[in-house]
């Protein structure tokens, strides 16, 4: 999503230099044989795709080859491939340094072990599953539905997939962090159970942070969102929000009520954010229709398929549109839904081999 409702960019600069000083303490230098600092760059960006067909039903069983991806127009190899919460497949060989692969010099064994450990971990091999971070609004909006809202979520925690891990935050003027990515499910619920309600609604200021928590982690993260009402103290703007999860490969799932839906310019933040993102936003009459939605975030995300890429050379500074469908004459008739594209971080070079090298995110991967 590229619109910016007036927002000037003097704020959105200051919004990613802020996320980017907060990261860049967890880099980490690895010292060759030379004792040359290498600092060790993959960039690698992962899309999260929802195929369906006309009636919204999940279409299972593609493979990697079923799918195109530009970046750009520029077509793009598919490096992993996972779908639902099968294991994570790679694709393309590690030792092969493809294109937009950090380059390793000739005879640097150290280097290329460094590279090959690095390309690992980001690729996942054998890991399943999605980070999912709950947001549950506990502001003043919420004193009616509070109770009901608790039961929706508990519910939404015990079905979804063993092989997730999950976090949960509530937000009012503030952030709580109640519990921190776990795969231990009595600890999520007891943080659910454990919230009260609070005052004002600063959604945007705390789904900013909920991002920045989420955007260093590898593979699958997605964000639920469940709101009571419209957003009446946060500083940042949702526009910022929705571009940074966009350009971290972060999904967000809004979850709303009918008192969030009869504002009108908060309905259209909720939709926009969330499609900008790959994800969808739910508004809900009553108790029943938010465990409906919930129902559907867990089917959604038990069906989507993971795909990454390193991104070929391209002159492109900033904002990279992203473009993927499907192959084949029998295929056409289905809908992809996927973010549509990121905007380029610019890294920070330490190195002194005349080979690339860049800061990294999450100590030494970097997504997209």
């Amino acid at each position: 999503m590229r619109t910016h409702l007036g927002r000037t960019m003097v704020k959105r600069s200051l919004l990613f230099l802020v996320f980017f000083m907060c990261i860049s303490a967890g880099e980490r230098h690895i010292t060759a044989q030379d004792d040359s600092r290498i600092l060790v760059n993959v960039v690698l960006v992962q899309l999260n795709i929802a195929v369906t067909d006309r009636n919204g039903n999940y279409i299972s069983g593609l493979k990697p080859e079923d799918f195109v991806i530009t970046e750009d127009k520029i077509p793009e190899k598919i490096a992993t491939f996972e779908e639902g919460n099968e294991p994570t497949r790679k694709l393309i060989d590690n030792a092969a340094s493809p294109k937009g692969a950090p380059r390793v010099p000739p005879g640097d064994k150290t280097a290329a072990a460094t590279t090959a450990a690095a390309l690992s971990e980001i690729a996942g091999p054998g890991t399943s599953g999605a980070k999912v971070f709950i947001l549950f609004d506990t502001s003043n909006y919420m004193y009616r539905g509070f109770v009901f809202a608790q039961d929706a979520i508990t519910d939404f925690i015990r079905q979804l997939a063993d092989s997730n891990q999950l976090a949960f935050y509530s937000y009012s003027r503030n952030l709580s962090r109640a519990v921190s990515l776990t795969g231990d499910r009595s600890q999520v619920l007891r943080g659910v159970r454990s919230t009260v309600a609070g005052d004002d609604a600063a959604l945007y200021n705390s789904l900013l942070l909920t991002v920045k928590d989420a955007a260093g982690l590898t593979g699958k993260k997605a964000i639920v969102v469940f709101s009571n009402g419209p957003d009446n103290a946060s500083l940042v703007p949702p526009e910022d929000v929705a571009e940074l999860a966009q350009s971290t490969g972060t999904i967000i799932y809004m979850v709303s009520t009918r008192d969030a839906e009869a504002e009108p310019s908060s309905t259209a933040v909720f939709e926009r954010m969330s499609k900008a993102t790959g994800g969808k936003a739910y508004f809900s009459k009553n108790w029943g229709d938010e465990a409906k939605a919930f129902a559907s975030i867990r089917e959604d995300l038990a069906h989507l398929y993971s795909l990454s890429y390193y991104p070929q050379p391209n002159p492109n500074r900033g904002w990279r549109t992203i473009s993927v469908r499907l192959t084949g004459e029998r295929l056409q008739k289905y809908h992809v839904r996927t973010r549509d594209g990121y905007r380029l971080q610019q890294a920070q070079v330490s190195t002194n081999t005349g080979y690339p090298a860049t800061t990294t995110q999450n100590e030494q991967t970097m997504q997209r």
